[in-house]
């Protein structure tokens, strides 16, 4: 039987005849990236309350009672009037008008129904310091969004906000992803990575030529992350922070 314990393999050199060990172990080496893309619902803030109850409020106007708020989760991450359609077999007309009432909570009350995830400011503030380009690429309203950040105090660790428009513009994750790199010229494409939680993140970005890392404490799991084909999957904002930063060990402390 072989020895597979001592995974080397042995040639000669060609100058000396002197027996030459290599390696067959598999050294991945960690991508650097300058430029990095956030998703925020389910990425950088918590606001599954808000949303949620923004939708039970939509869903209430067309005589759908929800009891449970986590029947809606699904609702969490891809365009609203997308879901409305599937989960609710709505008509277009009925999305736009389920899109309209959830607006009128949402505005207002739920987009403040919302919290930062423990430890994300302080990756940002990393990230900055270690002069990364951090931009937002999101599904939500550009509007809302800024309005979140700004909320939050968290707006100038953005150089960029990318999200979609009031109008339904802009409205697949592709989509802004595309308009956040042609914004800001970024043509490197190996240098810059998609941070999200839910397959459209993934999607979006494979479509669009970047990386996505998937992030488990948001609203996906691992195995809508994995079939999506995200690069890489980090469970908290700690594992994150380390795949973001791994050259410099000030960061990985």
């Amino acid at each position: 039987m072989p020895n597979t314990g001592n995974k080397s393999l042995k040639y000669r050199n060609r100058l000396s005849n002197r027996p030459v060990f290599l390696s067959t172990h598999t050294h991945y080496m960690q991508q650097e990236y300058t430029h990095i893309l956030l998703d925020l619902d389910g990425t950088v803030t918590d606001s599954m309350e808000g949303i949620t109850k923004s939708i039970r409020y939509a869903l209430k106007h067309f005589g759908i009672e929800v009891n449970d708020l986590n029947e809606l989760r699904k609702f969490v991450g891809p365009p609203l009037k997308e879901s409305l359609m599937e989960f609710c077999h709505f008509s277009a007309d009925q999305a736009e008008e389920g899109i309209r009432k959830y607006r009128e909570r949402f505005a207002d009350t739920g987009i403040y129904e919302n919290a930062v995830y423990p430890g994300m400011e302080r990756l940002l503030q990393e990230l900055n310091e270690a002069e990364k380009q951090v931009m937002l690429a999101t599904g939500k309203p550009a509007y809302y969004a800024e309005k979140i950040l700004d909320h939050f105090h968290l707006s100038h660790y953005f150089k960029f906000v990318g999200g979609s428009g009031l109008d339904g513009s802009l409205s697949h994750k592709e989509e802004v992803i595309r308009h956040v790199l042609e914004n800001n010229d970024i043509r490197e494409l190996s240098k810059v990575v998609m941070i999200g939680d839910r397959k459209h993140d993934i999607i979006g970005a494979r479509n669009a030529g970047i990386d996505c890392i998937g992030v488990l404490y948001g609203y996906g799991d691992r195995e809508e992350l994995t079939q999506a084909g995200a690069k890489q999957i980090v469970a908290s904002v700690e594992e994150l922070k380390q795949a973001l930063l791994p050259q410099n060990p000030r960061y990985n402390q």
